[in-house]
């Protein structure tokens, strides 16, 4: 089954240095869709454990498979247009409308 629009929680302001997490979810899609979030239309990396110096400036988590993005510490950088997309494979991905997070 392919996914439907997927539902985004985004916080529309954040106070600099606090714990932020946006969430993306859909219900429909089978087998369960995979998330990934945008910023400001580029799609945001997925840190991994590598820990490379090119990636040590991310300061967010992407979870794929649960669809959020958490900030440990959110700057004045995190400031932007954010909307998140499902895929599953079938069908074509959906994205959820972008919002706007000002930090």
């Amino acid at each position: 089954v392919a996914p439907t629009t997927p539902v985004c929680e985004v916080p529309s302001s954040a106070m600099t240095g606090t714990v932020v997490e946006l969430s993306c979810k859909e219900t429909e899609g089978s087998p369960p869709s995979e998330y990934q979030w945008y910023k400001n239309g580029v799609a945001l990396l997925e840190k991994t454990g590598a820990g490379s110096a090119r990636t040590a400036n991310i300061t967010y988590t992407m979870n794929k498979k649960s669809g959020t993005l958490l900030f440990n510490t959110v700057t004045k950088n995190d400031t932007g247009e954010y909307f998140c997309e499902a895929s599953n494979g079938i069908g074509s991905s959906q994205k959820c409308s972008v919002k706007r997070m000002q930090v």
